[in-house]
């Protein structure tokens, strides 16, 4: 492809709208055009960046035994409410009326179509093991669009979905898809790293997300470096530090004029943090839900829905938590009736706790359970944080950030008792079929390869999934000579089969130099009065300082040695 013949331009400017590296670059480089908030279009030099990824995860998909198909985006709303799930995406659920009024949904997955077609189609053990996929735009009415590809209202995703006889097939396929993951962002040249996750909306018992790891991700990873256990910070379990065993003392009165925080409370009578229990009110589902937890703990809202069973979770207000007879900033489950109480398991392992009084201007020191309060529900609803103790061998955990680019469930048998997918057993019984979903983001996946890869200059591509493998400059192109020498060069590297931008534009050496370095290809070439005369290229990696000068006649060999991607 010439460069002067290329649909996008790069921009001089930085993007003023833009978030993110990958957001700023992307749209610097000429790659997306955004159309509406969350929506984009690819332009050429991304659309052939997502069409590498998407041949990659095709060929691992088929080669792990999977077939292709694809599925229409637009599904009746009833399949959604058969399995609970309208109400479970709630408003990220985009829904609208065809002319004769009936209701439909634009998919943000495909399970309940999936599990319909298998219905039909699979009625025997025989038709099992099953594992389909498809690479179709979804749509997710996200409450902020944000970070360009990142977070998107509309987006491309790889979805697979598994149909397996029992629970024992399920694990198999669940792990031919793990591994067949872990090749797929292998070959994309990108260190993804397999942590516990939760599952959320999609329902299903295990789940594992593919994290990314860069300092602008949305996501964060609890990890133990001596162990080797991750997961993200919505599933993931600590150990936090241990408080000093002691006896139980008497409870006693303390004021506490204007003491409403944990941190005023701790220190104006004189403890850690770790010797209070905070209260936090939560509204699950319309009833109000009474949470203590330890002081220098914080409440993972995940955990909390998943144990309350809850569809909708918000924080209290302050006028529902006085109808309920509570004082903010003073309260404590001592003596709390008609509310439901539900304890993080940290508030048995200490002892003498100062807590709310239950009334403005006082606390109570030394509160224990079970002897002074009884919590109705005692869970790990606890955030686990950098320091605290690995769950698995005690050693410190450590966090960072990462972007989810794949997520794997174990669905089990969800879907198809709900919508009655089932099949005939050896003996004849009709039994559910046991499925499992895996999903990658494409768009996703990109925007966090550039999150991950680039610098000061611009994007650094992994070569597998670079929009072209060289970028060759043509400097002076007014010279018949570099012109001519820059135009068999190009033919060449075509005849060899390696993909090239050529840049025959009648700009500056500074401006095709600065592009080259913005879109990040794995080599750039130059031809130059000076290289033509030496009969040479200025030959360069896009993560090398300097080039080197290579003869014309070894150009294709040493361009084909820095890109070895097949």
């Amino acid at each position: 492809m010439r460069f002067s013949q290329l649909f996008g331009r790069t921009l001089r400017q930085e993007p003023a709208e833009a978030e993110t590296a990958s957001h700023r670059l992307m749209l610097k480089a000429g790659m997306i055009h955004q159309v509406a908030a969350g929506s984009y279009a690819y332009l050429p030099l991304a659309h052939r960046s997502l069409r590498k990824v998407e041949q990659i995860i095709r060929e691992e998909m088929d080669a792990a035994g999977s077939q292709e198909l694809k599925m229409p985006a637009l599904q009746p709303l009833e399949l959604w409410q058969e399995t609970g799930r309208a109400a479970a995406f709630g408003q990220n659920l985009f829904q609208l009326r065809d002319r004769r009024d009936r209701p439909l949904v634009l998919a943000p997955t495909h399970e309940e179509v999936v599990t319909q077609m298998v219905r039909a189609h699979v009625k025997s053990y025989r038709d099992l093991p099953l594992i389909l996929y498809q690479i179709q735009t979804k749509f997710r009415d996200e409450p902020r669009a944000r970070a360009g590809l990142i977070r998107v209202r509309e987006f491309d995703m790889k979805d697979a979905y598994s149909f397996d006889a029992d629970e024992e097939g399920l694990g198999l396929s669940y792990g031919r898809m793990v591994e067949a993951y872990k090749t797929i962002f292998r070959r994309c040249g990108l260190p993804a790293l397999a942590v516990e996750a939760d599952p959320g909306a999609i329902g299903g018992k295990d789940s594992q997300e593919f994290m990314l790891p860069t300092e602008a991700g949305e996501d964060t990873i609890v990890l133990c470096p001596a162990c080797g256990y991750a997961a993200n910070a919505e599933r993931a379990t600590g150990v936090p530090p241990p408080v000093s065993p002691e006896d139980r003392l008497p409870l006693e009165e303390v004021a506490t004029p204007g003491c409403t925080t944990i941190a005023q409370v701790a220190a104006y009578v004189g403890v850690p943090e770790s010797k209070t229990l905070k209260a936090v009110f939560y509204v699950a589902d319309g009833r109000l839900v009474f949470v203590t937890i330890r002081g220098d703990l914080e409440v993972n809202e995940v955990k909390l829905g998943r144990v309350l069973r809850a569809r909708e979770l918000r924080m209290a207000s302050d006028a529902e938590v006085s109808e309920a007879g509570l004082v903010a900033g003073y309260a404590s489950p001592i003596g709390v009736k008609g509310v439901t109480i539900l304890a993080d398991a940290s508030v048995g392992q200490g002892a003498n706790f100062v807590v709310g009084a239950n009334r403005p201007g006082y606390h109570l020191r030394n509160a224990n359970v079970p002897r002074d309060f009884q919590p109705d529900l005692v869970a790990d609803i606890a955030l686990a944080q950098e320091g605290h103790g690995c769950p698995k061998c005690g050693s410190p955990l450590r966090a960072s950030r990462g972007i989810e680019v794949g997520h794997v469930f174990k669905l089990g048998t969800f879907f198809s008792e709900r919508l009655g997918a089932t099949y005939l057993d050896p003996r004849g019984q009709q039994r559910p079929v046991v499925m499992g979903c895996y999903g990658i983001g494409v768009g996703r996946l990109l925007a966090a390869a550039i999150e991950q890869n680039h610098d000061e200059k611009g994007m650094i591509f992994p070569p597998p999934i670079a929009p072209y493998e060289v970028y060759l400059a043509s400097l002076n192109v007014e010279n018949e000579a570099v012109r001519q020498a820059a135009d068999d060069l190009f033919q060449q590297l075509q005849g060899a089969g390696i993909e090239v931008l050529y840049d025959d534009r009648a700009e500056s050496a500074g401006v095709k130099l600065n592009d080259a370095d913005l879109l990040g290809f794995p080599v750039r070439l130059v031809v130059s009065p000076r290289t033509v005369k030496q009969g040479s290229v200025e030959v360069k990696g896009r993560r090398e300082e300097k080039g080197r000068v290579v003869g014309m006649p070894q150009v294709v060999e040493a361009v084909q040695g820095m890109t070895m991607t097949r």
